[in-house]
Order: C-alpha cells, then sequence, then structure tokens
C-alpha cells in the first residue's frame, strides 16, 4: 500500500497538463482506491421463526408500568409451566402434558436474555409440571411421584436415568405438582382436592407437605384447596402461598386467595370457609367443633376465578425500589366465568410482614373488549440479572421482564 501512494506522490510531482498526464493520474489514482480493502458487510438479520413471529404479535399487547420491558426468553415449547434457574444460569421448565410431558433445559451460555437451544431432558412423563434445583440435582414431580436427575448439567442431551425419591397418590383432579426447597433444605409438595368441593376423603387432600431428611412426607398446613405457587419472605423466612377458590358459586365469589403461614399445622379453611371467613353454602356448618374458631384468614383476597397460580417474592436489585420485596403472582386466568378475569401478572405490596395493596402489573394476554385470550401466565422467577422469566403455557412461551429505567 505504501509503495502504491509513494508511487501516486512522484506521478503528481510530475503531473502535467496534457491528457496523457491527466489520463496516468486518474489511473494511479484508481489503483490506490482499489487496494483499500472494501468494508466488511453487516451479517443478514435472521429471520424469526412462526413461534417467534406469534410471540412478538403477543407481547406487542402488554402493557406495563412505564420503565419496563418484555421480551421473548424462549419460544416453541408444550405446555410450559413451572420454572427453576440452577446456579449456572440454565433454565429448566416443567410441563402439564400427560403420559407424554417432558422437561425442557434451556440454556442462555453468552448471557444475552435469550435462550440458545431448547433441550429436551425428560420425557413420556405424567404431567411433569414441578422442577427444582439443589445440590447440582434436578427434581421433577409427576402426578404421583417425585423423581431426582443427579448432575443434571454435566450433560443435557445425554442426562442421567432418573432415580424415584417420593410416590404420591395418583388423582389427576388438581394432582399436578408444583415443587420448591425451602430455605432450610425441606422439598415441599402440595395435594390438591380431588374435587372442585369435598371434605378430604384422605388426610393428605388439600395439604402442603415436605420430605424430610430421611424421605418421609410430613404434613405442613391443610385447609389449601390447590395450590400452584409458593415461596418464603427473605428475611423472616415465612411461607407464601396462593390458592384456588372453588368454583360454581357465581362470577364473583369465591376470591382466589394468598396465604401467609408463620407456623406449621395451620388450617386455611377448605371446604368450610373462603375469603374473609365466609361460610361455604354447601360445607360452611359442617366443620368440625374444634376447628371453627382456628381457620387462618387470607394475607389478601385475590381476584375471583383468576387462577392464581406461580408466586415469588421480588429478590432482585434491578426493578426500582417501589417493587423490591414485594410478592409477583401469575394469574392464569378463569374458565368459566360470564367475563373473563386473570390472564396478567398482579403484585401483592407487602409492608411489616402484611399484604397491604394488589395491583396488576403487566396485563394483556386478555383482551377485555373483544374477551380474546393470547396467553396464560403460569409461574415466573426472579433471574440472577433481577429480571423476572414468566412461562405461558398457552402460548408455549417463556418471557423476560426487565427494567430499562424512565
Amino acid at each position: 500500500m505504501s509503495r502504491i501512494f509513494s508511487r501516486w506522490k512522484a506521478s503528481l510531482a510530475e503531473f502535467r497538463t496534457d491528457k496523457a498526464g491527466i489520463a496516468f493520474t486518474f489511473y494511479i489514482c484508481l489503483l490506490a482506491l482499489s487496494a483499500i480493502p472494501a468494508p466488511a458487510a453487516e451479517p443478514a438479520a435472521r429471520s424469526l421463526s412462526e413461534s417467534e413471529k406469534a410471540a412478538a404479535k403477543i407481547m406487542a399487547r402488554i402493557k406495563l408500568p412505564p420503565g419496563f420491558k418484555i421480551s421473548l426468553f424462549a419460544s416453541d415449547m408444550l405446555s410450559p409451566r413451572q420454572i427453576a434457574i440452577s446456579p449456572s444460569g440454565t433454565v429448566f421448565v416443567g410441563t402439564r402434558v400427560d403420559k407424554e410431558g417432558v422437561v425442557y433445559a434451556l440454556p442462555d451460555r453468552n448471557k444475552d436474555g435469550r435462550a440458545d437451544e431448547v433441550i429436551v431432558v425428560a420425557g413420556s412423563m405424567r404431567q411433569p409440571n414441578g422442577v427444582a434445583l439443589k445440590d447440582g440435582a434436578l427434581y421433577v414431580a409427576e402426578i404421583n411421584k417425585i423423581s431426582r436427575f443427579d448432575n443434571i448439567e454435566k450433560d443435557l442431551k445425554h442426562p442421567p436415568r432418573p432415580v424415584v425419591i417420593a410416590e404420591m397418590p395418583s388423582d389427576t383432579h388438581h394432582g399436578w405438582k408444583y415443587i420448591r426447597f425451602s430455605p432450610d433444605g425441606k422439598l415441599f409438595w402440595p395435594q390438591g382436592a380431588p374435587c372442585n368441593v369435598c371434605e378430604p376423603s384422605k388426610p393428605v387432600y388439600g395439604t402442603l407437605n415436605f420430605l424430610d431428611a430421611s424421605g418421609k412426607s410430613q404434613n405442613f398446613a391443610r385447609g389449601i384447596r390447590n395450590t400452584v405457587g409458593f415461596d418464603w419472605q427473605p428475611g423472616s423466612g415465612v411461607l407464601w402461598f396462593t390458592d384456588n377458590g372453588r368454583d360454581n358459586l357465581g362470577d364473583d365469589r369465591p376470591p382466589d386467595e394468598l396465604n401467609s403461614a408463620p407456623k406449621a399445622g395451620m388450617h386455611f379453611g377448605f371446604p368450610y370457609r373462603w375469603g374473609d371467613n365466609q361460610k361455604d353454602p354447601e360445607f360452611g356448618d359442617k366443620a368440625p367443633a374444634d376447628l371453627v374458631d382456628k381457620f387462618a384468614p387470607p394475607a389478601m383476597c385475590l381476584g375471583a376465578h383468576v387462577a392464581s397460580l406461580g408466586m415469588r417474592f421480588y429478590t432482585g436489585k434491578s426493578f426500582p425500589k417501589a417493587y423490591q420485596g414485594n410478592v409477583f403472582i401469575a394469574e392464569h386466568g378463569s374458565w368459566n366465568r360470564s367475563k373473563k378475569s386473570g390472564y396478567r401478572i398482579t403484585m401483592a405490596t407487602i409492608k411489616g410482614g402484611k399484604a397491604v395493596k394488589y395491583e396488576p402489573f403487566a396485563t394483556g394476554w386478555l383482551d377485555d373488549a373483544s374477551q380474546d385470550v393470547g396467553g396464560r401466565p403460569v409461574d415466573l422467577v426472579v433471574a440472577s440479572d433481577g429480571s423476572l422469566l414468566v412461562s405461558d403455557d398457552y402460548a408455549g412461551n417463556i418471557y423476560r421482564i426487565s427494567y430499562q429505567g424512565k
């Protein structure tokens, strides 16, 4: 290149005004320009898959507070439900598909807020709704059992054989499980009532339980119709959980509930009481005398039939302080209300260990005017960067909600 410009300079020094001189100079200029490398071509934009296009249409409907953004973490999954994130950042997702249910692993190796691929790590399972992680092992809850996959991240595409650690009732009505490890290492699991409303025919129905160190199940709380989401409040260590109210009492009752259980042995009213100690019209007068004055009221009454499922205390730092320490709830949405309710994410403000406010946070999966449903939030979890990951079993997506600032 330097030789070319030296020749160019010399030729200009001998520049003549005749046609030959001008032609020679022009030739040298062209030669110099041709030696300059062309700018690198920008990579072609990746075309979106059909599932990504569908997800983009859904996300365009979502309304969030100022400064928040929703993006797609993963798509094209079958009924994604509970989410668990490993310390290395791999996202595991359960599904609620009978007999052919699978569990997904979604690695994000470059930490760009988007799953690199969707990997099936377990299959041919009975509604493997629940997933949890501890000491490098993945725990999966099906309808009738909990299994453990040791050292799951060693090779996601060649997972280990599962080891069954606990057997559960095989009832499918409210039989899908949500599981979590408590701060002291106990694996909590629920057993919903096998009915819309009924007195439990077995002590295990309508309960929240845990596996002790020996693998034996112990009861923690009763009178719970069907909880599909629970978490422990940071600092106090108190367990909070959602509960779905019964059906067939009209559009506006009973409410779903957000409950707080500061100690073991509490009874939360089902099937005798709901909401703020309201008697159930079928079972209210059948309550055992020794329980009548002991039913625990809800920490907060939620919307009727909103199907409150996954809930988490926000433990991240990237959301503004007004959101930190509060409870986010995934409302799956009503199925038999004359005007649909739910289909959103709400937030319960917690002050002094009490729920003091309940309000929408992310809406738009339901179009109120047309009643068109675009998605149904199921579970949410706080990622290491402070964003919320949200599963949607209707659209088959995992969304990422982050705060970008005003």
